[in-house]
């Protein structure tokens, strides 16, 4: 029975307990147990909340039995949370030693619209420190490893909330996407992860690294279920200057439609060829034909201005994460060091700094003041801003040919810990494709796409769609997650090597 529950997708749980087949408590202990079981191998969470997920459970429960009408098709279901969201019952660390143990006392809009839904939070995410990585291995608290393979990433920054889903420990998550924080950890571990269009979801009370290009999003096993939780954090909100005051787009059916007949899919000329692996340009390829057996036309589009977009995003995100990381003092709270008479703040600040932040931050926070230095502010960040300017007029003009455009998410599927934690550009390379959709405010997702035929890992298919155009993202990925399932009989999870074994303990149950 506890099988079923943790491998049911989160709608079907959701259906269950409005029913009143089983309870949200029942469901949520099968969750709680299979995080006890497996984290010790995966470190998906940094903190768990055993008793305040119960008590949630128990409330959806009590209401259910009451008669009253649940608040959405996701009441009593778990769901993880990246610690980059202010939640007051929890530790908020950012994934960093400046802030550990630090709790808030608000918050954040989306766990506000969650708990209001009657989503249960199991705990806290791990992440790359204030998100800045592509592995989960710059995290202050230790990497999380792939229930794929335990000696490879995640994927990153998101790598926990992705890890949680793919190792059975939650059925939905929320992640962050800045260059593709959300998309590549769910193409490197063969789960669904979207971001929304800029603007779409609240950015209040989440910990900020580069405020024009955050969003959050949701990750998922399936299609229709990411939607559903799209739907539930989505719309505006007036304590975010950044949020856009329209109406949601209908994203849960268009995932439940998932017709493409007739859409122009555009191939993104750019995102592709050298550097790329074999397999992952053989399953995208694979995967154009089948979206051109369900009816799409497939047309290739150009957007030449793409090839600047990682040295444009390398200026413009540290400059940002500067000017927000300066918060960051020891005057006013998480770690203090050297506190004392003998010292003063201007020593205690670089203590703190010093031992509080790890490399990758601290290379991104020098990166980003010089760039925004006198002298050097329009050469670099200037200069970064008009090229943005530049995508953004390439995007426009390629969805005048194209409803959507499609790529690989990745150039590679997952490597191993610790391959690439020194040698930073190797790093950021990984989030090539991704990148674009964040300098334009697109609305993005990460789709299952199969598995690289040379190391048997997953690769990811990323839809990208025009500002607000997010149901057109979910359309598509329905489409291909119909027609893939089809041929591999289910869900891509249920052919993981190290879910399947003993690796992973907890899933032999």
């Amino acid at each position: 029975m506890t099988t079923d529950i943790y491998r049911a997708d989160a709608l079907e749980l959701g259906r269950r307990i409005a029913a009143g087949e089983q309870s949200s408590v029942e469901i949520t202990q099968a969750f709680l147990d299979q995080i006890d079981a497996v984290e010790p191998q995966v470190h998906a969470f940094l903190s768990v909340d055993h008793h305040g997920a119960l008590e949630q459970a128990a409330a959806v429960d009590a209401r259910r039995a009451a008669g009253e009408d649940l608040p959405s098709p996701l009441a009593g279901v778990p769901v993880a949370v990246k610690d980059l969201l202010c939640y007051r019952n929890l530790p908020t660390t950012a994934g960093s030693r400046i802030l550990e143990g630090w709790r808030s006392p608000y918050d954040a809009t989306v766990v506000r619209k969650m708990l209001e839904a009657g989503l249960v939070i199991l705990g806290k995410t791990n992440l790359d420190e204030f998100a800045c990585g592509g592995s989960t291995e710059t995290s202050g608290f230790g990497p999380t490893r792939n229930p794929w393979d335990l000696d490879r990433i995640p994927g990153g920054s998101s790598g926990g909330s992705v890890a949680a889903i793919a190792a059975w420990e939650a059925p939905l998550a929320i992640g962050t996407d800045t260059g593709g924080s959300i998309r590549q950890p769910a193409a490197m571990t063969g789960t669904v992860g979207v971001k929304p269009t800029y603007g779409a979801v609240s950015r209040y009370g989440i910990i900020a690294m580069a405020s024009s290009l955050d969003q959050c999003g949701p990750c998922a096993r399936t299609v229709a279920d990411a939607a559903a939780l799209h739907e539930i954090i989505a719309g505006y909100d007036p304590a975010d200057s950044t949020s856009l005051d329209v109406a949601v787009p209908a994203v849960l059916s268009a995932a439940r439609n998932g017709d493409v007949s007739g859409m122009r899919i555009g191939v993104v000329t750019e995102l592709g060829g050298e550097g790329y692996a074999p397999g992952v340009e053989q399953r995208f390829a694979e995967t154009l034909d089948l979206l051109a057996k369900a009816g799409a036309e497939i047309v290739e589009v150009s957007c030449p201005h793409f090839e600047q977009a990682m040295a444009t995003y390398y200026l413009i995100m540290p400059s940002e994460m500067s000017s927000n990381l300066a918060r960051y003092d020891a005057m006013r709270y998480g770690l203090r060091v050297g506190d004392d008479a003998r010292h003063s703040a201007e020593q205690v600040m670089r203590a703190t700094r010093g031992q509080g932040f790890g490399a990758e931050v601290k290379r991104r926070i020098i990166l980003g003041t010089y760039a925004l230095s006198a002298g050097y502010y329009d050469a670099y960040y200037g200069s970064a801003q008009k090229m943005r300017t530049l995508i953004a007029r390439d995007v426009e003009a390629a969805f005048q040919q194209a409803d959507v455009l499609v790529s690989p998410v990745a150039p590679t599927t997952a490597y191993r810990l610790g391959e690439k934690v020194d040698d930073p550009l190797a790093m950021y390379k990984g989030d090539l494709c991704t990148i674009p959709s964040n300098l334009a405010g697109l609305a993005a997702g990460s789709f299952p796409c199969g598995l690289d035929p040379n190391d048997g890992l997953p690769v990811g298919f990323q839809v990208m769609a025009p500002v607000l155009g997010d149901d057109r993202v979910y359309r598509v990925g329905a489409a291909l997650e119909r027609e893939l399932r089809a041929q591999w009989g289910g869900p891509l999870l249920a052919k993981a090597p190290a879910l399947a074994g003993s690796k992973l303990k907890g899933d032999s149950k």
